[in-house]
């Protein structure tokens, strides 16, 4: 149920990194921390250094929830230290910033005056502010995003949804009128991946486009029928180009069933257009491509076993003269995420999960697997100054969502630049976080979490939300959610209890393996001795009052305690699988079931039935809230309905939080909102 990157709450005390000084002077009485304070943060985007290291783009996303609506603009903030201001303020919102090569222009994308296109704006280096108005770049009728600079500052290479049929805009735009004229909305179906996570493709196709930085008309270099780049729920780049902006390497998978497949692959086109050249060969995925400064490599990310969507990613250089791929972490045992290039070309700087964090970790192209840490804590989307002193990036901790920082090579000690989110949190009380270590299944070392609730007092008995995290193939650690925000959970008076079982990203690929064909198995057994765990060695725990929550993987691990254990006063189940057999004929990823359960229904029946959480409703007791939204492809909408027919059948106290407009996600400030009210509420009622 994970996608290609899934996003999830991470809870742990290890460099943690606490709130700088407010702007404002604080109160002298702190609260604990509210939806209200939550929805108040600005939620900070990735950086972007200018070209002569002295400042640094991002966006900063303000939510109204009166308004119901979230918007981003353009920030700017000097390097060497000082205010962060926005340079954007336009209703309609700003989102992609992204320097020109010569610092003295950024892009942005925009729905100012119609649909999303890209922008370009002046930039004053000298003062740090926007010369004139921002000028319109494209004017597509699709819609334009995910723009990037040719370095050399001659073009610039975005995204267009578009129908693969259609050579021109007119074409385009011809047939989005047609559609929307029709009063017949059917669609007529002939192949899988008819609809993705949360949309159906109304059988457009995501392509890149190249338009002159001045401006004109955009053209489609990767025409076809296949999605360029392949869906991403966020991360890095999917595409990029030459330092001589001669060439585009991009993302794409070409395989005849894309529901059945992760081989992504990288290819290479000239920006100009072509045919293009697939550099990539292994069978499993391959992403990210990344060239070095000198233009000698091309880094990406690989996977080598097909059909597995949660295999190791390799870090993999090419080079591009000779033809050769070297694997520079074939014997390093995690996953490599995102990777930046050192300006002598000689270094590669990336960051993967350990234990709870994101370090930042750095490998000689000339050394292999001999990798070097470079920082702990929950770091991402790094960029390192031309002249190789310092890095930026953004970090985050359970106590405080994404600030940017920076760090000087060779340095232990981050500064925080940016610190826009500092009056609301110094007004509130963050708990610490702990972590603590068990036996689990199999005799093998388990990681799991706690935090305490506000004005924590060790003589009294505290109700527990135990938090199951989604993927399988995630981890809970040092990292803030908004979806899931662990502080939240903790204010109003619970002890939050989190275990990272079998299937867990950060502790070695055998150990996130150790799920497969095992749903219900090995990591039931480590997430029931973490409780046992927490329960014998934190004696202010009530264990007659303890709820368990999940979503995702986390809901149908909760459909699975109902029949297998009564230890807890009630459950949540937030977009859960029920029914492994059906799941299976209305999901769209398919390689997800194929692989975890071992084949189909028809070729694996056995193995879908063992592990399918309907098999057990006789055993069913506790009661539950289920919560689904009508958009969710990955899990469709009925296994929400299937359990909670279930649960009133049986006669068991239950309620369902029935959203129409969201899909695996909820999104929307306001259905955030009543999500967090609906389920403390039901927390609160068995518990309290």
């Amino acid at each position: 149920m994970r996608g290609p990157k899934f996003a999830v709450l991470i809870v742990l005390t290890l460099a943690t990194i606490l709130p700088a000084a407010s702007q404002t002077a604080p109160s002298t009485t702190k609260h604990p921390f509210t939806f209200k304070d939550m929805m108040a943060l600005k939620r900070i985007g990735a950086p972007s250094l200018s070209p002569d290291g002295k400042w640094v783009l991002f966006t900063a996303m303000d939510v109204n929830l009166d308004e119901n609506k979230r918007t981003n603009h353009v920030w700017v903030v000097p390097i060497a230290g000082g205010d962060a201001r926005p340079l954007t303020s336009d209703p309609a919102g700003e989102s992609g910033a992204r320097w020109a090569p010569d610092g003295k222009k950024f892009l942005f994308v925009s729905g100012k005056g119609g649909g999303e296109q890209v922008w370009v704006a002046e930039f004053n280096p000298a003062t740090g502010d926007i010369n004139g108005s921002p000028t319109q770049i494209t004017h597509i009728s699709t819609d334009a995003d995910g723009a990037i600079w040719a370095p050399d500052g001659k073009n610039i290479v975005f995204t267009s949804e578009v129908y693969p049929g259609c050579r021109d805009d007119l074409c385009n735009k011809s047939s989005e009128e047609a559609q929307a004229k029709s009063k017949v909305k059917a669609m007529i179906f002939t192949r899988l991946f008819y609809r993705h996570w949360n949309a159906y493709t109304h059988f457009k196709r995501n392509h890149l486009f190249v338009v002159a930085a001045e401006g004109g008309t955009a053209k489609d270099i990767t025409p076809g029928d296949h999605d360029v780049p392949p869906f991403s729920l966020g991360g890095q780049d999917l595409y990029t180009v030459s330092p001589d902006g001669q060439e585009v390497a991009f993302t794409s998978n070409i395989d005849e069933v894309e529901a059945t497949s992760t081989n992504n692959d990288v290819f290479v086109v000239p920006i100009t257009g072509g045919q293009p050249k697939k550099l990539s060969t292994s069978p499993g995925g391959d992403s990210t491509p990344v060239y070095s400064p000198d233009g000698k490599w091309l880094a990406w990310r690989m996977q080598v076993r097909p059909g597995y969507e949660s295999d190791r990613f390799r870090l993999v250089i090419y080079d591009r003269k000779a033809g050769q791929i070297h694997n520079l972490t074939e014997n390093v045992d995690r996953w490599v995420e995102a990777v930046t290039w050192s300006p002598d070309s000689k270094t590669i700087y990336f960051t993967s999960e350990d234990k709870g964090e994101i370090p930042i970790y750095r490998i000689d192209i000339n050394q292999p697997n001999q990798v070097h840490e470079l920082l702990r804590g929950a770091n991402d989307e790094l960029q390192v100054s031309g002249d190789g002193k310092t890095m930026v990036f953004s970090r985050m901790s359970v106590q405080a969502p994404n600030e940017i920082f920076k760090l000087a090579i060779g340095s232990k000690e981050p500064v925080q630049l940016t610190h826009l989110n500092d009056p609301v949190l110094s007004q509130i009380i963050m708990p610490p976080m702990e972590s603590f270590w068990f036996t689990g299944d199999i005799g093998t070392k388990v990681q799991g979490f706690i935090i305490k609730p506000p004005h924590f007092n060790a003589q009294r008995k505290y109700p527990v939300k135990f938090l199951i995290h989604g993927g399988p193939q995630g981890q809970w650690g040092d990292e803030w959610s908004y979806r899931w925000n662990a502080e939240l959970f903790a204010a109003d008076g619970y002890v939050v209890v989190m275990i990272n079982p079998r299937g867990s990203t950060g502790y070695g690929q055998a150990f996130i393996d150790g799920i497969n064909g095992d749903w219900g198995g090995k990591p039931y057994v480590d997430l029931m001795k973490g409780l046992d765990y927490a329960e014998q060695n934190y004696p202010f725990i009530a264990k007659d009052r303890e709820c368990a929550l999940g979503a995702s993987y986390g809901g149908y691990m909760i459909d699975w305690l109902l029949g297998h254990t009564t230890r807890f006063k009630c459950l949540v189940s937030h977009d859960g699988m029920f029914n492994t057999e059906s799941a299976y004929g209305s999901t769209e990823e398919l390689w997800f079931p194929e692989w975890e359960f071992k084949g189909t229904p028809w070729t694996n029946r056995e193995g879908y039935r063992k592990w399918s959480p309907h098999e057990y409703a006789a055993q069913f007791k506790t009661p539950t809230l289920v919560v689904h939204g009508q958009l969710d492809y990955r899990l469709d909408v009925s296994e929400g309905f299937q359990l909670f027919t279930t649960l009133q059948r049986l006669k068991i106290p239950s309620k369902m939080l029935y959203f129409p407009d969201e899909g695996h996600w909820v999104l929307k400030p306001q259905n955030s909102q009543l999500w967090y009210n609906t389920v403390n509420g039901w927390v609160q009622q068995w518990t309290k």
